[in-house]
């Protein structure tokens, strides 16, 4: 690469030495890391790395230092900066950066020019295009084959829709316009065609269908039912045509667990290409057409399997060594190596390349936290306990630690957003956080979890706070069972869905917690129907069925109705945004609380959406949680760093 300067920000982080952690004197023992030094614990890599056309080199964003595209050598080397911002966060929270298939051009989405656009960055001399100024919403983008034109889908006119653009004078296609959403635009091999996916208005059944790329002629390929796109489109993905133009790959619930199946792309007969109970996705085609590279979770693990397309027997390409994550896997150009990104609850995420035939991977970055603060990060156990109705749940424990003699931990109970999401093999900087300051923390993934099969996940429709309580109760007796425990003193915090049911059991389930703090929560599903963005209603609806005509199942899971019944401090906190407000679930919550003169701590961050992201909001924000739960759980003993709450 001819561009590679400017190293001098990351090449710690690259090399091993996160950026913002402070290289001082290593401690002997493992130690309370700070919210700072926890938080500086990142990825070099931001984004699923893409292989130079040639094979020669894998490109990534970063979200370290001041950002940017970089690049690696894929047989080992020096990581180089590209020089190029991407800046900005975008539809789909990503720069989604690309090669053009000549490998003249780095292509990215950005929101550096206002709203999100395609760029484009000459290899060559690094000389910027805007390539679009729709001003719109990009969701998703692929190349031409002869690199003539992108496809892309915007929603410019009010609706996300197909559309090209030529590279050489920017000439704009719209190619659908139907009252539907439709998105993840993928070009069939000779290029003569256009495939893309058509959502119902529930967001639950899919269309992949196929036209010219004057957008004439459009045709159902397949259709597939019963998989609720939270994502708008990015939870069955883009459908994929096979090398040879034969078949396409696409992503369905069907079998009861979100699987792969192939279907001629003449129509017809749908098959399975490698059934199990694990949740697939991330599914790749080889080159020539034969493989198909997938990811694949079982019980919060990510491996990384290949199976042909003949049938037969599927394989492990990359796995971790216990636990971990495999992600973003990609073929090189030639199909005899594959790139992934592997974590563990202990590292970041790092870019590895192995032959597809086996052999020694080889890493090609290091984001490993130096020693003396990767020794003091805590490996958690995974278990499983019973609800009680007999369902089986499975979470992650986080021992407590730095308990001084004859002390005993709060337990914190921790839950995920969702509610269809899980806990997984990922580094919890938060849990780590309030673990390495003597609390237990458990971490379940209660029913309505995505990745334990579609019976499971739809176990609580209808009745969120209500049926899937049964299973944060039970995980709050499986903490007192510990003896290192305290069982009176009991905790509950989570953002989202999380913050939700810190809201909820506590005033569902009376004297069982001693503390809640909900994150960006929602107490009234009544009122987030009418105030909230359309993906939220579209997951009430899926999850209820229209308000309307469950108006009572709306009230019955929503905790601000039935406050009376509080009797446990709680701590709201959220995201205060700098342009529209995208919630006031929290303040409506607050402000119930205080005519009813329940005690509450309402704590909101600047310059961020409902959710709270950048890291100076996020340390301020685990030494006020920090100090809320010592204040009600340790009985208001504060130690290290830890500021009291803000009131």
């Amino acid at each position: 690469m001819s561009r590679a300067t400017g190293l001098l920000l990351i090449t710690g982080a690259l090399l091993g030495t996160p950026l913002g952690v402070s290289l001082g004197a290593q401690s002997a023992e493992p130690r309370a890391l700070s919210a700072r030094e926890l938080t500086g614990i990142r990825s070099a890599v931001a984004s699923e790395p893409q292989w130079s056309p040639d094979g020669s080199t894998l490109m990534f964003n970063s979200s370290l230092g001041e950002g940017g595209l970089w690049a690696v050598p894929a047989s080992g080397g020096f990581p180089t900066a590209l020089n190029v911002r991407t800046g900005g966060t975008t539809f789909l929270g990503s720069a989604q950066p690309e090669w053009s298939p000549d490998g003249k051009w780095l292509s990215y989405v950005s929101t550096k020019s206002g709203t999100p656009e395609l760029w484009l960055s000459s290899v060559a001399d690094g000389q910027e295009r805007q390539l679009t100024n729709l001003g719109g919403r990009i969701g998703s983008y692929t190349w031409a084959p002869d690199g003539s034109a992108i496809a892309f889908s915007d929603d410019k006119l009010g609706n996300h829709d197909i559309w090209t653009i030529r590279i050489a004078d920017g000439h704009l296609r719209r190619l659908t316009n139907g009252p539907l959403l439709e998105v993840s635009p993928t070009w069939t091999p000779d290029g003569r065609q256009v495939v893309y996916v058509r959502l119902d208005s529930t967001w639950r059944n899919h269309d992949v269908l196929v036209m010219a790329p004057d957008g004439s002629g459009p045709r159902v390929i397949v259709q597939d039912t019963g998989l609720f796109d939270y994502q708008a489109g990015g939870a069955f993905g883009p459908a994929q045509v096979s090398p040879a133009g034969t078949h396409l790959l696409f992503r369905s619930q069907r079998s009861g667990w979100v699987n792969y199946w192939v279907v001629p792309m003449t129509g017809g007969e749908a098959r399975q290409i490698a059934a199990e109970p694990a949740n697939q996705s991330g599914a790749r085609w080889s080159p020539d057409g034969r493989d198909i590279l997938y990811l694949s979770l079982q019980n919060g693990t990510q491996h990384l399997r290949a199976v042909a397309l003949a049938g037969g027997v599927s394989r492990s390409v990359a796995s971790p060594s216990g636990m971990g994550m495999v992600s973003a896997a990609n073929w090189s150009p030639d199909g005899r190596r594959v790139s992934y990104v592997l974590a563990s609850p202990t590292t970041p995420g790092d870019l590895y390349v192995v032959p597809f035939a086996g052999g020694q991977a080889t890493r090609l970055t290091n984001s490993d936290p130096p020693a003396h603060i990767a020794q003091s990060l805590i490996v958690p156990e995974k278990l499983t306990y019973r609800s009680e109705d007999g369902l089986e749940i499975s979470a992650y424990l986080y021992r407590p630690r730095g308990l001084a003699v004859n002390e005993k931990a709060p337990g914190l109970l921790w839950i995920h957003g969702g509610p269809t999401a899980q806990f997984s093999d990922a580094l919890q900087r938060d849990v780590q956080f309030f673990a390495m300051r003597g609390f237990a923390v458990l971490l379940p993934n209660i029913r309505g979890s995505s990745g334990y099969g579609r019976a499971f996940e739809e176990a609580n429709n209808g009745c969120w706070g209500r049926c899937d309580l049964p299973d944060v109760l039970a995980g709050v007796a499986v903490l007192k069972t510990l003896p290192e425990v305290r069982s009176d003193r009991m905790g509950i915090t989570g953002t989202s869905y999380g913050g939700y049911m810190s809201m909820a059991a506590p005033v569902f389930a009376p004297k069982v917690f001693q503390a809640a703090i909900a994150a960006s929560g929602y107490g009234d599903w009544v009122h987030t129907v009418a105030e909230q963005e359309t993906r939220h209603v579209k997951l009430l609806e899926h999850e209820f069925g229209p308000l309307s005509r469950n108006l009572e199942k709306y009230r019955r899971s929503s905790p601000i109705y039935e406050l009376e019944n509080l009797e446990t401090p709680i701590m709201l906190v959220h995201g205060a945004a700098t342009t529209i407000p995208r919630s006031d679930a929290s303040r409506l919550f607050a402000d119930r609380l205080e005519m009813l003169y329940k005690p509450f701590v309402y704590r909101t961050y600047p310059n961020e959406n409902y959710y709270i992201s950048n890291r100076e909001n996020t340390v301020a924000l685990l030494d006020d949680m920090h100090g809320f739960f010592t204040q009600h759980l340790k009985d208001g003993a504060v130690h290290g760093d830890a500021r009291g709450p803000r009131r």
